[in-house]
């Protein structure tokens, strides 16, 4: 498949700093259940301090006000996702499209779902705007083929993940 046909979807992720001790993840997702929201994707790193937290989930609107409520310093970002085919350099060909441009990656997820030989792919840039542009330009989005999708959407794919992928997920 050329890279006309690839779309871009819309999803907003939320992301924390929280101390780098036992316990603290988990008590930011028991408020989230408590409040019945539902994870599609996370992704934690560390420091010996502090550990960052980026979470894609069903409600991002009600999680940043509950997890404001609840103190947790916690903020929201749309994510730029695109579907590439599943096969070596594709990632590669849309980071290349948008660093001639000058935009940088502040993260990636994948949220894998091995249908038809794509992936989804979500990207955080530091300019939303000129990215969207440079991958429209580029090929990788397409106006017209562009679906768009909300994170509650996400979590209605997330079902026909394999349970090899889910990994990938967590």
């Amino acid at each position: 498949m050329g890279r006309a046909e690839w779309s871009e979807v819309t999803i907003q992720e939320l992301s924390l700093r929280l101390p780098n001790r036992p316990g603290q993840l988990a008590s930011v997702l028991r408020r989230l259940a408590q409040e019945r929201i539902n994870i599609a994707a996370v992704s934690v790193d560390s420091t010996r301090s502090q550990g960052r937290v980026r979470l894609v989930v069903s409600d991002p609107v009600r999680a940043l006000e509950v997890l404001r409520d609840a103190e947790f310093p916690v903020e929201a970002r749309e994510l730029i996702t695109i579907s590439l085919e599943d096969r070596p350099g594709s990632l590669l060909q849309a980071l290349d499209v948008l660093a001639k441009g000058r935009v940088n990656i502040l993260s990636i997820t994948l949220l894998v779902t091995r249908e038809r030989a794509r992936v989804l792919v979500a990207l955080s840039v530091n300019n939303l705007p000129k990215g969207r542009r440079l991958l429209t330009e580029g090929g990788f989005l397409s106006h017209e083929s562009a679906r768009r999708l909300t994170n509650a959407d996400l979590l209605g794919v997330t079902p026909s993940i394999s349970s090899e992928s889910v990994g990938m997920l967590l």
